[in-house]
């Protein structure tokens, strides 16, 4: 199960790398962002296209190599602050795009899983 929920984040990353890097001012569009200097077409491309694609390796590495844990903790150190961050976002200027919030939603039950699968396995 929880290799499934590794490759699970492997891919969601993998895909939003490729749709950031191929289609930045839609995709920008998509959560709001209303336009893009150079300086920010160079940093959108950098973190949601390239940080997007090392997390996808990792959560991959991990599920391939079996490390398991590490994995976990990775979502979980990932997702965490995500949420958090996104959840007082939310609160503070709400109403958002839909983008946004199913970008929020993907985190959250993304956290739970993470959570989820930690505690399953310290009982196992």
């Amino acid at each position: 199960m929880t290799s499934a929920y590794l490759y699970l984040n492997a891919a969601i990353y993998l895909l939003l790398a490729v749709w950031c890097t191929l289609a930045p001012a839609r995709t920008a569009a998509a959560v709001g962002y209303a336009s893009l200097t150079r300086s920010g077409q160079t940093e959108y491309l950098t973190i949601y296209g390239g940080l997007q694609l090392g997390l996808a390796f990792l959560f991959a590495w991990f599920a391939w190599t079996q490390q398991m844990r590490t994995g976990l903790v990775l979502a979980m150190a990932l997702y965490l602050p995500i949420v958090l961050f996104r959840s007082v976002a939310l609160l503070r200027w709400w109403p958002v795009e839909t983008a946004t919030l199913v970008l929020a939603v993907t985190e959250w039950l993304m956290l739970a899983a993470a959570f989820g699968l930690w505690w399953q396995g310290r009982s196992a």
